[in-house]
Parts: structure tokens; C-alpha cells; sequence
């Protein structure tokens, strides 16, 4: 969930992309580790935790036939359940898998656990670092100067919406039009009005999905960088936004990652929701039978992200050299633009943002949605936001009582006070 700047691209990526196809790595010999998987040609397995969709299955072939005596395990979970069951092996000292995505909601948690990751700079991926946003890089490095990551995604934002259902409704489907349709989220909230009133169906997806982006967009977050809650600043702004969209009926109150939700995708339960660039992978994977029937548009206000990711080793790994192998291989500027091209997730690396495979890629699925520069924009404008040690438990506490609210179990005039109340225990446990 955090944002960015562009640089330009230095003439050299090109070919050294060509030549890192080939190689199928980096080139550069991994320093130090616990093992001498590469040099040993063990057959030896990785195994390999993740949530959502990261190109996982083409990067696992891509490596495994660059690298024959290394296979990958993949091992996938609900994004909260995933980030709870890595902390709870860490603490428990065992069962952690060799490499482990993080999201950024959880990151700062994580690196303030450096000492239970492989520092990466110790493997040989410092060099990784001139490819990245500088704010990525350093979001995944801890005070003392370990890199617990090497940074996947990020998560600028647009709105992703169902052009069949909108020309039911009688609203326009073409992208320009429809992003004329809500400059700011009061906007968005009238023309979901007209939607249920012509369709009588809902129009959003979820409180809570509306809850994530308008946060995403709001100068501070949760926490200041003093880890001070501060839930009368930019958590009160997206919690009303998400409050007034159901008052108005709009929300099929569905709960994220659950089977209703990926159900409604193809149930045509909503019409709209707010879609950073890995989005597009899961409704591509959730609902295939909506090939074509989904574009995007901008989102109201404009800016914001929401997501985004980095590669980690624990350091329980007992193959550390092998682990750190896959994380470089994963991030290199061919193997990200490729994630890119198969799921939609956008590459950290500013210079992929002019790469011609990026800037003249059209999603087919998204009804040729030129998506490399619709998110490629977006990305210009990103700013890093402060996300707290408590971000993530603090996140889904609040998500909570959104829940609670489409649920009925709520009231929304009740639910802010609720939502501040859960947010200060986590805060203060």
C-alpha cells in the first residue's frame, strides 16, 4: 500500500534483460550463505509461501529450468492468515519456509524482526538496489542496516468496471467517460445511486475495498512515524467514504478473499471496484467467463496505492544461497515484466515504466486495456506513505467492524467509535 517517482530508462536494460533471459539469473555470484546448493548440484527443494497472485507459476518453471537441482514448493494462503502464520513460526523458531513474501501493510513488522531474516545484502543482491524506487528499497530494510527483501509490486490505483453492466444501467462504458463520471468519491457514491436505481443490483464489491484506497490516498495513514495512532487523520476520511456507500445501499457486503466475494465476480454482484494493478490477476483467475466484459478507469481523487510486495528468506532456511537465488532470479527486470504481461502486478523498477514490453502491453482481458501506461501513470504520482509495526493487525481490526456494518450486526452511526475503539487495543497491546 505506498507510492513513487519515475527515472528514466538507461539505454543498457535492454540488453542486459536479453542477456538475463538467457541466464535465467543475475549473473552475479551470490556471496556468503549457509550452503553450497549451486556449487553442490544437490537436488534440494524450496519451499515457497505466498498470497494472491505473484506470477508464481511461471517464475517456479522459469527457474526450475534455469536451475535443475533446485524445485519449488508453492505454498498459498489468505493474505492475513499468511502474514499470521509466518509471525507465528518465527516466534516458534521453526517451520518457516526458505522464501516468503510480505506485504507492505505487514513489512515494517517484519524488519523490526530482522535478526530472523537472511540480511540479502550478505547474498549478493545490494547491486539490486540502483533498479528501485529508492523508498521501496529502503521500506524493506531495517534500522541497522539489514535488507530483509527485494521488492516485487506496487499497488498504484484505478477502478476496474463491468462495461456490460454499465450499459445496463445506461451509464457510459467507454474508460475516459466513465472516469468523467466520479472526479472525487461523493461522485463515485451519486452515479452508484443511479446504478442501483436503474439496476436495481448493488455496485460495489465491499465497504471495506473502499475503506483500502481512500486511506491509500491520504497523506498519513494509520500511524505517524512516531507509531502514533492517528485514526482522526486518514483512517476517518476513508472510514466515512465506506460508511456512506452503504447507507446508500450500494455494497453487496461481501468480505475480501472469501468464496462469496470471488462468487460475486461471476455472479455479477457488483458493478465497480477499486483495483490496483495486482487486481487484475485475481479477476482474471477468479472469473474467466468475464474475459472482455471488464475495463478501467481512473479512480476518484486520484493517486494512492494499495498493495505491493517484497521476496524474503526466514532465517530458518537451510538453504540460504539457493533461497536468495530464487528472490534474485524473481525480481529481475525480465521476470518482473513478465509477472507484469501474465497477472497485471507493476514492477517497483522505475525504469520498466518506459520499457516498450510494459508501455505497449494491452490487457485482452481488461477489453484491451492499454495497462502498462494506464498504471505506469499512475505510478508517477505515488507518494510513500508511513505504515506502522501494527499497521496490518491495526487494518483488520478496522476492517471488523466495516464488516460487522454490511453485516447488519452494526449500526453505521455506532461503527466509528468501534473502529477506533479496536484500533487502540491493537495499538496498545
Amino acid at each position: 500500500m505506498e507510492r513513487f517517482g519515475r527515472r528514466a530508462l538507461h539505454a543498457a536494460v535492454a540488453g542486459v534483460a536479453a542477456t538475463l533471459l538467457i541466464t535465467g539469473c543475475s549473473g552475479q555470484a551470490l556471496e556468503g550463505g549457509n550452503d553450497s546448493d549451486s556449487a553442490s548440484g544437490e537436488q534440494i527443494t524450496l519451499k515457497v509461501n505466498f498470497f494472491g497472485d505473484m506470477g508464481e507459476k511461471m517464475l517456479k518453471e522459469r527457474f526450475e529450468k534455469a536451475n535443475p537441482n533446485i524445485k519449488i514448493t508453492l505454498n498459498s494462503a489468505e493474505y492475513n492468515a499468511h502474514h499470521e502464520d509466518l509471525q507465528k513460526k518465527l516466534v516458534a523458531g521453526s517451520g518457516a519456509p526458505d522464501v516468503v513474501a510480505i506485504d507492505e501493510g505487514f513489512m515494517v513488522q517484519f524488519k523490526n524482526q530482522a535478526d530472523k531474516f537472511v540480511n540479502l545484502l550478505d547474498q549478493g543482491l545490494g547491486s539490486a538496489e540502483s533498479r528501485y524506487l529508492p523508498w521501496k528499497w529502503k521500506a524493506s530494510m531495517s534500522s541497522d542496516g539489514k535488507q530483509i527483501g527485494i521488492g516485487t509490486d506496487v499497488g498504484g490505483l484505478a477502478m476496474c468496471y463491468r462495461t456490460d453492466l454499465f450499459k445496463e444501467a445506461g451509464l457510459p462504458t467507454e474508460r475516459d467517460q466513465v472516469s468523467a463520471l466520479w472526479p472525487t468519491w461523493d461522485a463515485f457514491i451519486e452515479t452508484g445511486k443511479k446504478y442501483t436505481s436503474a439496476t436495481k443490483k448493488k455496485f460495489i464489491d465491499s465497504g471495506t475495498n473502499l475503506f483500502n484506497p481512500v486511506l491509500g490516498q491520504q497523506p498519513v495513514g494509520f500511524y505517524n512515524e512516531q507509531e502514533q495512532l492517528q485514526m482522526e487523520g486518514g483512517p476517518k476520511v476513508a472510514f466515512d467514504v465506506s460508511m456512506k456507500a452503504i447507507d446508500a445501499g450500494l455494497s453487496a457486503n461481501l468480505v475480501s478473499f472469501q468464496p462469496n466475494w470471488n462468487q460475486g465476480f461471476t455472479g455479477n454482484k457488483f458493478a465497480v471496484l477499486a483495483c490496483p494493478a495486482w487486481m487484475l490477476g485475481h479477476i482474471q483467475q477468479t472469473a474467466p467467463s468475464t474475459k472482455g466484459k471488464w475495463d478501467i478507469a481512473a479512480i476518484p481523487g486520484g493517486g494512492g496505492n494499495w498493495g505491493g510486495s517484497w521476496w524474503t528468506v526466514p532465517a530458518q532456511t537451510k538453504h540460504a544461497e539457493a533461497a536468495a537465488k530464487f528472490v534474485d532470479f524473481a525480481t529481475q527486470p525480465e521476470q518482473q515484466i513478465e509477472v507484469f504481461k501474465t497477472v497485471g502486478n507493476l514492477p517497483s523498477q522505475p525504469a520498466l515504466y518506459k520499457d516498450q514490453a510494459v508501455l505497449d502491453f494491452k490487457h485482452e482481458f481488461m477489453s484491451g486495456a492499454p495497462t502498462g501506461q494506464i498504471f505506469a501513470k499512475t505510478a508517477e504520482s505515488l507518494q510513500p506513505q508511513y505504515l506502522g509495526k501494527k499497521n496490518g493487525k491495526t487494518r483488520e481490526a478496522v476492517e471488523a467492524v466495516i464488516t460487522q456494518v454490511q453485516q447488519g450486526k452494526v449500526k453505521t452511526t455506532e461503527a466509528w467509535p468501534k473502529a477506533v475503539e479496536a484500533a487502540n487495543k491493537v495499538a496498545n497491546s
